[in-house]
């Protein structure tokens, strides 16, 4: 028999495999119930039972097709009105079939409808319940591409980095609201992702693929310290910190009245 847990409740997206999967695991073993999303219900229902007699935690199977607003619509609705709900860990996401020159239309709509319209909303939705609650914390995944574009499809790419300035952005306007939130950047990671897209770790170099639970495993040692943005094989934290600063210079150049002298245009503004 289970009782409610003191953590809350995790409402987790793209739970039925992969990254997802695994953090309803690490989460259930910390304690947090849960309310586990994806399209697969019959991988979710398998998932929470043995989440339930593993951990002594309450799972709850929400089945949604993050790709059909009505849909997303539902999970929103929970998101807003359900106050167990102390963690929102944003991750359902797809990835490119090959380069964006060779994708389908179609398929590139169905991934950003997924990587960014549905993750947009949640969040914006979560962030907002929690803030009215005074406390809570969301979890998004991004993606390492998000710095790296050239390493892959175009979309995708644009996709997580999407996601990583939302992070950024929200960032700001929770400072003191009592809500958290982090942008977790996976690099390869071995899921079941590859296989659903056509690819295969096979050819990639072992050397750069992560297993799915130590790269959440350390997704949470970040999200433990505070991290807002965690890369989990970044050893040298001050690489990042770098790039941050780089970012912080250019900041009092990006909007002035007049052009810089370096184009050679005249400006309407001179005297």
């Amino acid at each position: 028999m289970t009782t409610s847990s003191k953590l809350g409740t995790a409402l987790v997206t793209g739970a039925s495999s992969g990254i997802g999967a695994t953090y309803a695991d690490r989460l259930a073993r910390r304690g947090y119930d849960l309310i586990l999303v994806a399209r697969d219900e019959d991988r979710l229902k398998a998932l929470a039972e043995r989440l339930t007699q593993g951990h002594g935690v309450t799972a709850e199977v929400l089945r949604a097709d993050l790709t059909q607003r009505a849909d997303v619509l539902a999970v929103e609705k929970r998101l807003r009105e359900d106050g167990s709900i102390t963690l929102f860990v944003n991750n359902a996401g797809i990835g490119p079939k090959g380069s964006l020159l060779q994708s389908d239309a179609d398929y590139l709509d169905e991934m950003v409808d997924l990587n960014v319209t549905a993750a947009n909303r949640l969040a914006v939705a979560a962030a907002q319940a929690f803030v009215a609650r005074g406390e809570g914390a969301i979890i998004n995944t991004a993606s390492v591409v998000a710095l790296w574009p050239q390493a892959f499809s175009g979309t995708y790419s644009a996709s997580k980095a999407f996601v990583l300035v939302l992070t950024e952005s929200l960032a700001s306007e929770l400072a003191g609201t009592g809500v958290r939130i982090q942008a977790v950047l996976p690099g390869l990671t071995r899921t079941e992702i590859f296989d659903r897209v056509g690819g295969s770790f096979d050819n990639m170099d072992p050397n750069m693929v992560m297993d799915v639970t130590d790269l959440v495993d350390t997704a949470l040692a970040g999200f433990d310290q505070g991290e807002l943005i965690t890369i989990p094989s970044l050893a040298d934290k001050t690489l990042y910190e770098a790039f941050e600063n780089a970012r912080s210079e250019l900041r009092p150049h990006l909007s002035l009245n007049r052009p810089a002298a370096r184009f050679g245009v005249s400006s309407s503004q001179a005297a």
